[in-house]
C-alpha cells in the first residue's frame, strides 16, 4: 500500500511538472505567431498636426500573403480606427496640402492604382487605370496635381524572327534576349524592358502626363537608386535624385540631384560630384536644397553626409562633416533654420536636429519598426505646425506609432499598441546589452544577449551566435522575431556588431575594407567567450548561424574553429568570383568591396573566398537559401554544400521555392526558415544530450 502511494505521488508530481511545463511553453512565441504579428510603417501626420495616417501590415493565413491597410489616429491617441479594410495592399498614404484629402496606392483592383479619399465624408475615388505599378506619390503645393514614377515598357530585345505558330498550337515560352548589365534584381525578379519615368496626374483624375525622358531610370529606387520626386514650392519643378550618366549601370552609385520643369520636361543637373547625391528636400522658402551623399572614395563603407546648396545648385556645402554617423530621412524645419533627420549610433536610431552651422542636437531615441533587430527601418513625418509622427520600437516591441511636438520632443507619446493582444499572453526573452573586448586588438564590441523565458542562471543553456549581414549594417535596440523564436526554444542567443558594422563611425565601418571576412572572426569569437564567462552556457552546445553577410561569417567561423556543434549558413556568399558575376549588385561591389575585377586580383579574391577554408570544416552544417535569391544566388550555396559533401562533412541543403533574399515574402516560408534553423540545432542538441548521458 505504501509503495502504491509513493508511486502515485511520483506520477502525480511528474504530471504537475508536465502541466506546468506545457503551460509555460504555451506562453512562449511560436512560429504560428508569424500570422499574428503586425508591423506599422510610413506614419504621415496631417498638415495641422492633429491626425496620423499609417500603414499597418498583417499576414493573411489562408492566402499566405503579407497585406496592409491604412489606419488613422488622432495625435492625442484617441479615435484610432481603420481607413481601409480587406485583404489588399494599401500603402503610400499622402495628405493633400490642405489636409482635406488623402492620396494613396492600392492593389484592391488587382493592379496597383492611385486612389483619392475625401477625409470629411470618406468618399473614395480611383484616379488611374495604369498598366504598370506607380510609386513615389506626391502632391503639388496647390493640391491640383499628383506626381509619381512608373515604368514605360519597351519591346524586349530580339535578334530573330520566329515563324508563326499554327492555329491552336501551344508553343513554349520564347527565349529571353538579355542585353543589359542589370537584368534581374532581388525581390523583383527579371526586370521588364523599359525605363521608369516621372508623371503628373490631375488630382481629380484623368490622363497622366509624362515629364521625364531619355533612357534613364527615374524611379525603381531599390534597383536604380532613384529617389521619390519632390515639388518645388512654386509648383513649377520636380526635384529627383537619379543617375543620368551613360554608364549608369556600371557606376551605379553616381546619382545626382536633377530638376525637371513640369511645363515642358526641361532638365537641369544641379550636382556634379562623383558619388551619390540623393533624396533632395527643398526649404520652405524655396531657396535651398538639402540632400544626402558623399564624394565616392570607392570604399566599402562611407558615412552618408547631409549637404545643402542654393536652389540653382551653386554654393554646395556639407553640413554634417563633423558628425561621424549616417544621416537619413531629413526634413526642413518650418523656419528654414536647419533640418530634422534620423541617425543611428551604437545600435540605437534617434531623431536629431542639425542647424545650418552643423551643430547637432539629439531629440530622442528608439526610432524604428519591424520584426528584425537588423537595420532599424525608422520613419517620421513633420507637419507645418511643428507636430511630428514617428515609429518607435524596443527590444520587446516590434513598433508602434508615436507623435510629439518639436517644442517638447522628449514628451513623445505612443499612440498605438498594435501587438498588445499578442504579447499580453506571451513571455518573451529578456534582452541584455553587453560590451566586451575583441581578442584581436582589444577593441570594444557591442552586443546583445536574449535569455529564454523563465531563465534560471543556475542552469546551463545551449548558445546560438547569430551574425548580421550587410556587412555594412547593424543590430540594435530593436525587436527581433527570429531570435526571440530561438530563445523560446530554450537557447541563449548572442548577436553583436563586429567591425564593419554601421552606427560606430567611418573608421570602425571601414576596418573590413578589402578585408572581409577577416578579423571579424575575433570580434565574434570573443563575444562567445564573454557570454560563456557568465557561467550559464553549456560549452559543449555552441551553435552559429547568420544570413547573407552573416552567412559569410558563419562559414568563416566554422572554417577557423571547431567549437560549434552545428551551423546554419543562410543565403551566404561563398565564392566572391561567382558573386561579382551573378549577383544583382556585382556592378558596384566589384569596385567598392574589391580592388577591381576578379581576373585582375585573383589572389585577393581567393584569400577572402570561403572555399579557401572549407577543408577545415568539421561542423555539421545546413545551407538554407531561397531559389529566387539574386543577391546571393543559389549557385554559391550549391558550391558550398557540394564541397562539404565531397569532404564528408555532415550537411544538408534546404532550397525554399519562389523566395528572394531574406526568405520572408510568404509567411509560411518565414516559418519554415525559422523551423529549419532551430530544428537543425535541436537535432544536434539532442545528440549532444544523448552522448553526455552515456
Amino acid at each position: 500500500m505504501r509503495q502504491s502511494v509513493i508511486r502515485f505521488s511520483i506520477v502525480f508530481s511528474l504530471l504537475i511538472v508536465c502541466l506546468v511545463s506545457a503551460e509555460a511553453q504555451s506562453k512562449r512565441l511560436t512560429v504560428n505567431d508569424v500570422f499574428n504579428l503586425e508591423v506599422v510603417s510610413d506614419p504621415q501626420i496631417s498638415p495641422d498636426g492633429k491626425q496620423v495616417v499609417y500603414v499597418r501590415q498583417f499576414a493573411e493565413i489562408m492566402s499566405d500573403r503579407r497585406l496592409s491597410n491604412l489606419w488613422i489616429v488622432n495625435s492625442d491617441g484617441t479615435n484610432h480606427r481603420p481607413l481601409t479594410t480587406g485583404n489588399y495592399g494599401d500603402f503610400s498614404p499622402r495628405w493633400s496640402p490642405d489636409g482635406k484629402q488623402l492620396a494613396y496606392i492600392s492593389s484592391r483592383d488587382g493592379q496597383a492604382q492611385i486612389y483619392r479619399r475625401w477625409m470629411d465624408t470618406g468618399e473614395t475615388a480611383k484616379l488611374t487605370n495604369l498598366t504598370q505599378a506607380p510609386s513615389g506619390l506626391n502632391w503639388s503645393p496647390d493640391g491640383k496635381w499628383l506626381s509619381f514614377a512608373m515604368l514605360v515598357p519597351e519591346a524586349p530585345a530580339s535578334i530573330i524572327k520566329m515563324p508563326a505558330a499554327p492555329e491552336g498550337a501551344k508553343w513554349a515560352e520564347p527565349a529571353k534576349v538579355i542585353d543589359r548589365l542589370v537584368y534581374r534584381y532581388n525581390g523583383v525578379g527579371y526586370l521588364k524592358p523599359g525605363y521608369n519615368h516621372l508623371f503628373v496626374l490631375p488630382a481629380e483624375g484623368g490622363t497622366p502626363r509624362q515629364i521625364s525622358s531619355g533612357k534613364f531610370q527615374h524611379g525603381g529606387g531599390q534597383v536604380w537608386g532613384a529617389s521619390d520626386a519632390v515639388w518645388t514650392p512654386d509648383g513649377k519643378s520636380l526635384l529627383i535624385s537619379i543617375n543620368r550618366n551613360d554608364n549608369y549601370e556600371i557606376e551605379a552609385r553616381d546619382t545626382d540631384v536633377v530638376e525637371y520643369s513640369v511645363a515642358d520636361g526641361a532638365v537641369k543637373k544641379l550636382t556634379s560630384r562623383k558619388g551619390p547625391d540623393g533624396n533632395p528636400q527643398i526649404s520652405p522658402d524655396g531657396k535651398w536644397i538639402a540632400y544626402l551623399g558623399f564624394e565616392d572614395k570607392f570604399q566599402g563603407y562611407q558615412v552618408t553626409r547631409l549637404s545643402v546648396m542654393a536652389r540653382d545648385g551653386s554654393g554646395a556645402k556639407t553640413l554634417s562633416g563633423d558628425f561621424d554617423r549616417d544621416v537619413a530621412n531629413h526634413r526642413w524645419a518650418a523656419d528654414g533654420s536647419g533640418l530634422y533627420f534620423l541617425s543611428s549610433s551604437e545600435g540605437n536610431t534617434g531623431l536629431h536636429f542639425m542647424a545650418l552651422d552643423g551643430k547637432v542636437k539629439k531629440l530622442f531615441d528608439n526610432v524604428g519598426s519591424g520584426t528584425s533587430a537588423y537595420g532599424g527601418a525608422g520613419a517620421f513625418s513633420l507637419s507645418k505646425t511643428g507636430a511630428f509622427a514617428v515609429t518607435l520600437c524596443s527590444t520587446s516591441n516590434p513598433g508602434d506609432i508615436a507623435a510629439g511636438t518639436l517644442a517638447n520632443p522628449a514628451a513623445v507619446k505612443t499612440l498605438t499598441a498594435v501587438n498588445e493582444d499578442l504579447f499580453a499572453g506571451k513571455q518573451i526573452g529578456a534582452v541584455e546589452e553587453i560590451w566586451y573586448n575583441s581578442s584581436k586588438d582589444n577593441r570594444k564590441i557591442q552586443g546583445w544577449i536574449i535569455k529564454p523565458p523563465n531563465f534560471d542562471a543556475s542552469k546551463k543553456y545551449p548558445l546560438i551566435l547569430e551574425i548580421h549581414g550587410g556587412p555594412f549594417a547593424d543590430y540594435g535596440f530593436r525587436f527581433d522575431l527570429e531570435k526571440q523564436m530561438m530563445a523560446a526554444s530554450g537557447y541563449i542567443v548572442l548577436y553583436t556588431n563586429p567591425r564593419g558594422s554601421t552606427s560606430y563611425g567611418q573608421e570602425f565601418g571601414n576596418l573590413i575594407h578589402h578585408a572581409y571576412p577577416g578579423d571579424d572572426f575575433f570580434d565574434l569569437n570573443s563575444g562567445v567567450d564573454a557570454v560563456v564567462a557568465k557561467g550559464y552556457v553549456d560549452t559543449d552546445q555552441l551553435y552559429v548561424t547568420g544570413g547573407s553577410g552573416g552567412g559569410v561569417l558563419t562559414c568563416w567561423m566554422i572554417g577557423r574553429s571547431t567549437r560549434f556543434r552545428a551551423a546554419v549558413t543562410v543565403y551566404p556568399v561563398i565564392n566572391w568570383y561567382s558573386f561579382v558575376l551573378t549577383s544583382d549588385i556585382g556592378n558596384w561591389t566589384v569596385n567598392h568591396w574589391f580592388p577591381g575585377f576578379p581576373w585582375d586580383n585573383v589572389e585577393h579574391y581567393e584569400k577572402r573566398n570561403l572555399l579557401s577554408v572549407v577543408k577545415n570544416v568539421k561542423t555539421p552544417t545546413m545551407v538554407l537559401t531561397g531559389e529566387e535569391d539574386w543577391r546571393t544566388p543559389m549557385s554559391d550555396s550549391e558550391q558550398y554544400y557540394q564541397a562539404l559533401k565531397l569532404l564528408g562533412v555532415e550537411s544538408v541543403l534546404v532550397r525554399v521555392p519562389n523566395e528572394p533574399h531574406g526568405i520572408s515574402v510568404r509567411p509560411s516560408h518565414h516559418m519554415s526558415k525559422m523551423l529549419h534553423i532551430i530544428g537543425w540545432f535541436d537535432q544536434h542538441r539532442k545528440l549532444a544530450t544523448q552522448q553526455a548521458a552515456r
